[in-house]
């Protein structure tokens, strides 16, 4: 028999943990066609500069890189069109309800592989305050120097 596949990434917004203060995740699935898929699973992908947003009642990606798969020849995709995610119409009220109410954003986090599906990790964002980022810095190095200091008396 074999093994399930484990979770794993293909990608991932580095950016959005140090821009926004994630309140909630959530997971959805994605609308790709057959090149996008090869290309992701390749990991030609970027999160740098997207963001999700409503079209319709529906929930969309806007920005996210995806490049050209080589071997597609004419049959190849656009490289930054909106792509639709997929999730429970529930979520989606809900989702949209906390984003016309406060000052928050969808931003996609990861892309990973769940089983034989690829799936995006997003999340409901609050932009932080320069003074918040420079904060979490300085707790992060604290907490580096702090371990260092107990590992060397643990020895």
């Amino acid at each position: 028999m074999a093994k399930e596949a484990k979770n794993t990434n293909l990608a991932q917004n580095k950016k959005a943990f140090h821009d926004y203060e994630i309140l909630e995740k959530y997971e959805a699935g994605i609308v790709l066609v057959g090149s996008e898929v090869k290309s992701i699973k390749a990991g030609k992908v970027s999160l740098k500069e997207c963001y999700a947003r409503f079209f319709d009642n529906e929930l969309f990606i806007v920005g996210m890189h995806v490049s050209e798969f080589r071997e597609a020849n004419i049959f190849n995709h656009e490289t930054t069109r909106n792509r639709k995610l997929l999730m429970k119409k529930k979520e989606l009220k809900k989702l949209q309800i906390k984003l016309q109410n406060t000052g928050l954003t969808v931003i996609p986090l990861r892309i990973y592989r769940k089983m034989h599906l690829i799936k995006v990790e997003i999340g409901l964002c609050k932009g932080k305050r320069e003074y918040e980022k420079r904060d979490a810095i300085k707790e992060r190095e604290v907490k580096r120097e702090m371990d260092r200091i107990t590992k060397f008396f643990n020895k």
